[in-house]
């Protein structure tokens, strides 16, 4: 809900108080013109009248009110016929009459009815005026003053490419003639592209910070309105302040909402008005002081073509999650503010995070401080961090959850052939943590953390993630038998599925497909045919995926029965727990042969 400006507020406030006056005077003009007549009798008015006496009468609402020559005046309830008229015209008597009520009170009463239109237009006309431009929304911002921008390169961690892409930017809004002596235009648009939560906003804001100038932040869902002209006013009201306080940033987030393609379906003309207005004041066609534009997107994709042309958003930085040593320095910013036990390592809690943001790691830090708290104490352990990362990577502990003794054991040994399974695959990640404690959504879970961040995956770690998926089905028919296997695999076969899926159509990983890429094709552009070898070849490798699981599981059957027991009587155990369980089941299984 928009606000309306201070000044409209403040003369809504005066008009209010006087109306209030004004009502109030005519309410006690009237009583005391009411406190002044006497009432009178019908007969005694037609003597008073006969005898000269009355010089004029109202009549309003079948009640007379009657000035006599004398200056009294008289109150006398009494019916308006003919012959009461002609009588009173007989005797020179002044007659006139009311509509409705009659008084002061009555007459400003219905003086605003009909006034009432007009005023509530010439309110919004003012407010217009009044607010240059800003009633309605138009050209809202947040602005922030140089003295009040905290924020500096120092406090974003993570990402330091982009900062020292933007130190150009900071370096020309400090000495613009630096750059205009030697015949060099800096981009005035510069477009921050990465996933949600990687410190877009935080990067703007820090630049504003490092060369102390002014920085106007808005959405890009704040231009897009259903009535035509609002967007575009906006934008130019926008363009018009952040020019006034040049030189300064101007900081535009989610822009894909203002600047999406032109002559798609979701298009209308409000939005391309608006954009064709953003356009414009990009072009610099209104001469203003040095504003520099940074907007920020999770969709570059879906901007139109003619925002990204050079000349407007001509710079585009990516801004990636951050890698382990990204995460320690994120870690780091965000742990400062509290009190670490000894035991804290951030370096160790980075390499257990992969691709966490910075504002998940902030959350994070957050879920430790409370988990600290929650158990009265204000120095934040190593615990308290392996707490909050079981809490944002599988969910709240559900130990209210009532299962029967055969549901924890079909639990324990489901997990288990995950855990077995990703142990003896090579190319698997390694196993963090094995919990039968339900969590969130699920039952169980075993958490695998990769030891570094790669770029690319080889099909042999693809092929061994499918595997691991189909672990569990794979337990629970060697543990009870095909005809008492239980749903708990669904997520798996569609995490296997997935993978298969993108193998074939998208990473030219079936030799009966082919290097061909089937996965952006639009609805009915591949052939049924077609349809179909993808289908076979999906079901080719998660069959071959639960044929690998299936063997590990054989040769190492005792090794799985110990960690399933472990499991129900420990509930949780960590991946050296579970690899010296293993070891220590398969040297009994060899003894014993």
């Amino acid at each position: 809900m928009p606000t309306l400006p201070k000044r409209l507020l403040i003369a809504l406030a005066v008009l209010a108080a006087l109306l209030a006056a004004w009502l109030g005077f005519a309410a006690w003009y009237d009583h005391h013109q009411r406190a002044n007549e006497r009432p009178a009798t019908y007969s005694a008015l037609i003597e008073q009248a006969g005898r000269g006496e009355i010089s004029s009468i109202t009549f309003a609402n079948g009640t007379g009110h009657a000035l006599a020559a004398d200056g009294s005046r008289y109150r006398v309830v009494m019916p308006v016929t003919d012959d009461l008229l002609k009588e009173l015209r007989a005797h020179a008597v002044a007659i006139s009459f009311e509509e409705g009520p009659g008084g002061l009170m009555a007459q400003t009463v219905g003086v605003l009815d009909r006034a009432a239109p007009f005023v509530v237009v010439a309110l919004l006309i003012g407010g217009l005026l009044m607010s240059g431009g800003q009633f309605f929304g138009m050209g809202r911002a947040t602005r922030v003053r140089p003295e009040d921008t905290n924020t500096v390169f120092a406090d974003v961690a993570g990402v330091d490419e982009a900062k020292e892409e933007l130190r150009e930017t900071v370096q020309f809004l400090k000495d613009p003639r630096r750059f205009a002596m030697a015949g060099a235009r800096v981009p005035k648009g510069i477009l921050l592209v990465g996933p949600p939560g990687t410190g877009k906003t935080m990067l703007a804001k820090a630049a504003a910070g490092e060369a102390g100038v002014p920085f106007f932040a808005a959405s890009g869902s704040d231009f897009v309105e259903m009535f035509v002209g609002l967007g575009a006013a906006r934008v130019r009201s926008l363009f018009k302040t952040a020019r006034a306080n040049a030189p300064c940033i101007l900081f535009i987030d989610e822009i894909d909402a203002l600047a999406g393609k032109r002559g798609e379906s979701t298009s209308h003309s409000e939005r391309e008005q608006t954009l064709n207005q953003l356009l414009v004041e990009m072009d610099g066609i209104v001469e203003g002081g040095e504003v520099v534009v940074i907007a920020a997107t999770n969709r570059s994709e879906m901007l139109d073509p003619a925002v990204l042309r050079p000349g407007r958003f001509d710079r585009h930085i990516h801004v990636s999650l951050p890698d382990v040593a990204g995460r320690e320095a994120i870690l780091g910013v965000h742990a400062g503010r509290l009190t670490l036990a000894p035991d804290v390592c951030t370096r160790t809690v980075a390499r257990g995070t992969p691709g966490f943001s910075g504002a998940e790691l902030a959350n994070l830090t957050n879920e430790a401080a409370l988990s600290a708290a929650r158990q009265g104490r204000v120095v934040v352990t190593m615990a308290d961090y392996e707490a909050a990362k079981d809490r944002v990577l599988m969910g709240t502990e559900r130990r209210s959850l009532a299962l029967t003794a055969h549901e924890r054991r079909l639990i324990a040994v489901h997990e288990a052939g995950h855990a077995l399974v990703s142990l003896r695959c090579p190319q698997a990640d390694p196993i963090h943590k094995a919990t039968i404690i339900p969590r969130g959504g699920a039952l169980g879970m075993v958490v695998r953390l990769p030891e570094g961040d790669r770029v690319s995956v080889s099909r042999a770690k693809l092929m061994a993630d499918i595997a691991v998926a189909m672990a569990g089905r794979a337990a629970e028919e060697m543990a009870f038998g095909p005809d008492h296997v239980t749903t708990g695999a669904e997520a798996d076969f569609r995490a296997a599925t997935d993978l298969a899926r993108r193998m074939v159509t998208a990473w030219g990983m079936s030799e009966e497909i082919g290097f061909v890429a089937h996965a952006a094709a639009e609805p009915g552009a591949r052939s049924e045919r077609t349809a179909w070898r993808i289908d076979e070849e999906v079901r080719r490798i998660t069959d071959e995926g639960m044929e690998h699981a299936r063997r590990l599981l054989r040769s190492n059957r005792e090794a799985l029965d110990g960690i399933a027991q472990a499991l129900l009587e420990r509930e949780t155990l960590s991946g050296g727990e579970i690899a010296e369980l293993a070891d220590r089941e398969q040297e009994r299984a060899t003894e014993a042969a």
